[in-house]
């Protein structure tokens, strides 16, 4: 390898800095709990309606559950092990776990400052009111009583704790109190403590009726209720307390796929445990005594570091229930049309569509209907032979499902590679698996030990005596719901080495296939992360040739330490580069001599940011290419994505300025990372204020 020298260095003696050096390089996990922060910054900010600031506090909040269900267990469970961690970093397992809960702490107090200090006033103000116990009038109470009585009361089953009574098992993330009594039962035995489970078929908000609501909308919380009736659960006892707790368990599925005959059947096994699986995380009231704090963190198998005491609901999350309850569209952001792409409407079959040119989609600005369509099209198409399609997640009575079914129905031969490992999505699609399988769809699993990640649909069809295919590819999922909320670009097009390369991927992954060979497509996990990586190199020798040499990527995440590295390299080159990273990123950008030609910003709005897109300027021959990867070890190395050019001058223009040029310029929604692995949000400019976003909710959608 060359010395890593920097272009203005003057002397070649001068030894090469070590670009693998840990300190260089930021954590992981701490780089994604950052994330959060970001989100949470969203609930503050007054220019967002008060609902959807609601939201965003709601979203921080089930991020961080999602961040102790997988990657906390994950980390604990190495150190258990006494595994040594081998991240760039260098942190060691304990450390980690050390920094996750000092930060955890902050963003956890910061959540609850936000609902009590500036949202509950906020909604108040509009008549939206969460009424503690200490806030009911006898009117209010009188009706919260007979509900209880008659709505909630049947359905609980208060366990007292007992030799015959031992602690029960607690369902992963499910609301519990555990309430300390007084007295003797009809048995003579003396009460000590119980716990009352709020099952999940009961709402965690109650709204009050007209006749008794002292405002437009007036909601109690089920636990506030728990807490006021608990002597009715108990007649006879004296309840001396009752404290919130909850429970985070392992989500992560570990399932040996080399061991397992049927990987379904195993996958199944493990969803109907995984509810009770090893505990992570213990969240109970501040006002919890220790006593009974040290029983639960027993019983679990947690240690006082485990605990985090909430200043409020334990389930704060539920709040996100009223965002649908309270009917005020000024609280919410504006409602939108998605545009049809105007090749729809220009020619309304769209293989002659596909035939004259590519078509770029970008969802959610356009609308997912297109693909929809497309499909539907193909399955009624007395022209059309074959279907084949990757869905990783899809989501409940999808129509593309509906169609996949038609088509089959219709003489088509139809193949789908369902994902089973999607995380929290594995039991919805094994159902959907089942569900084509019966439909007579040849349903494919993918690869042992490779997730299949990318996104594919390829349709054959005969025309004048010969097979032609259309293809779409996407950065997103398959999923109606999602292309509402999460920014992705879809392309469909008829370009010859594309459908070829697609119909390889699709061998590949339902039969037994070498390694292929492309032509235009770049596949992980063999050839995408070395083709990044020689992009990369091509700047770099652009640049030691002193011609302009610049990199705009945008991703969900980066942390492969030798793209990282690569990046470095081409840093003290006087290569250009941009990244907008909306998650975690593990390169530290602005290091004298390393990298300050690199800058790093994400960007958190109204729409999740989820298009991968990477543009290399090599010399004015500029490629762009748009993928189901990020620059991520997992997605380069150990899953099957792939990575398409946008190969239409004018669409590869319009995906430079709608997906990298607009969010390089937005004023408004955009942070930077600093050296320090910190954000700092971008100031807005007063005079001329600019959102990516915003922009082009205005020019692509009514």
């Amino acid at each position: 390898m060359e010395p890593n020298i920097a272009p203005n260095d003057t002397s070649a003696t001068e030894p090469a800095i070590d670009l693998s050096a840990p300190e260089l390089y930021l954590n992981r996990e701490l780089a994604a709990l950052e994330f959060n922060f970001r989100v949470l910054a969203q609930a503050r900010d007054s220019s967002i309606p008060l609902l959807e600031r609601l939201r965003f506090l709601c979203i921080a909040n089930t991020n961080l559950d999602e961040f102790f269900e997988v990657r906390v267990a994950v980390l604990r469970h190495h150190y258990a092990f006494g595994d040594v961690a081998n991240g760039p970093d260098g942190l060691s397992y304990a450390e980690m776990l050390s920094r996750i809960r000092e930060r955890s702490l902050e963003l956890v107090s910061e959540q609850y400052r936000i609902w009590y200090q500036e949202l509950l006033p906020a909604l108040d103000q509009e008549g939206i009111r969460f009424l503690t116990r200490d806030q009911w009038s006898s009117k209010q109470q009188r009706w919260l009583q007979g509900y209880f009585q008659n709505e909630i009361l049947p359905v609980l089953s208060p366990l007292g704790l007992d030799p015959a009574h031992p602690f029960p098992r607690i369902l992963n993330k499910s609301l519990n109190l555990a309430v300390v009594l007084e007295g003797q039962d009809a048995f003579g035995r003396e009460g000590n403590m119980a716990l009352v489970r709020a099952p999940r078929s009961l709402p965690r908000l109650i709204r009050l009726p007209d006749e008794v609501a002292e405002s437009p909308y007036d909601f109690v919380f089920l636990s506030g209720m728990l807490h006021q009736f608990a002597d009715e659960m108990f007649p006879g006892f004296e309840v001396k307390g009752s404290y919130q707790f909850r429970v985070t368990r392992n989500s992560e599925l570990v399932v040996d796929e080399d061991e397992v005959e049927n990987l379904a059947m195993a996958l199944s096994e493990e969803l109907a445990v995984r509810g009770y699986a090893k505990p992570v995380r213990l969240e109970v009231a501040d006002n919890c005594p220790k006593p009974i704090t040290d029983l639960l963190t027993a019983n679990f198998g947690l240690g006082e570091h485990d605990v985090y005491r909430c200043d409020g609901p334990v389930n704060i999350n539920r709040v996100m229930a009223i965002y649908d309850m309270v009917d005020r569209a000024d609280l919410k952001f504006p409602k939108f049309t998605p545009r049809l792409a105007p090749a729809l409407a220009q020619y309304g079959n769209l293989f002659d569509a596909i035939s004259h040119r590519d078509i770029l989609l970008h969802h959610p600005y356009e609308s997912f209907q297109t693909v929809i369509e497309l499909l539907r099209q193909a399955a009624h198409d007395p022209d059309v032979l074959a279907i084949k399609q990757t869905l990783y997640r899809v989501g409940s009575d999808s129509p593309l499902v509906e169609q996949l079914l038609a088509a089959a129905r219709n003489g088509k031969d139809v193949t789908v590679v369902v994902e089973l490992r999607a995380r929290f999505d594995e039991a919805a699609n094994i159902l959907l698996a089942t569900r084509l399988q019966e439909a007579g769809v040849q349903v494919v699993y993918g690869v042992v030990g490779h997730k299949t990640h990318a996104k594919m649909l390829l349709i054959v069809r005969r025309e004048d005596g010969r097979l032609r295919r259309y293809a779409h590819l996407s950065t997103g999922n398959y999923h109606t719901g999602t292309t509402k909320l999460y920014t992705d670009l879809g392309l469909m097009t008829a370009h010859p080495d594309i459908g070829e390369d697609m119909h390889k991927v699709f061998q590949q992954l339902s039969g037994l296939g070498q390694v292929v060979k492309l032509k235009r497509l770049l596949q992980s996990p063999f050839t995408l992360h070395r083709a990044v990586m020689d992009k990369i190199e091509r700047e770099i020798a652009h640049a030691r040739a002193g011609r302009p040499a610049r990199i705009v990527a945008r991703m969900n995440a980066l942390n492969e330490g030798h793209v990282v590295e690569t990046l470095y390299r081409a840093s003290q080159a006087g290569v250009q580069i941009d990244l907008i990273v909306r998650g975690a990123c593990t390169l530290r950008p602005g290091l004298a001599g390393i990298s300050e030609n690199i800058r790093v910003r994400s960007i958190v709005g109204r729409f999740l940011e989820h298009s991968r897109v990477y543009w290399f300027a090599n010399d004015g021959s500029a490629e762009l290419w748009c993928a189901s990867a990020d620059w991520m070890e997992r997605n380069l190395l150990r899953r099957v994505e792939v990575a398409f050019p946008v190969l239409d001058p004018q669409l590869a223009e319009r995906v430079y300025e709608e997906t990298l040029a607009g969010y390089l310029a937005d004023n408004t929604q955009a942070w930077t990372l600093g050296d320090d692995g910190r954000y700092s949000r971008v100031p807005t400019d007063a005079d001329a204020p600019f959102s990516a976003q915003l922009s082009l909710l205005e020019r692509l959608c009514s």
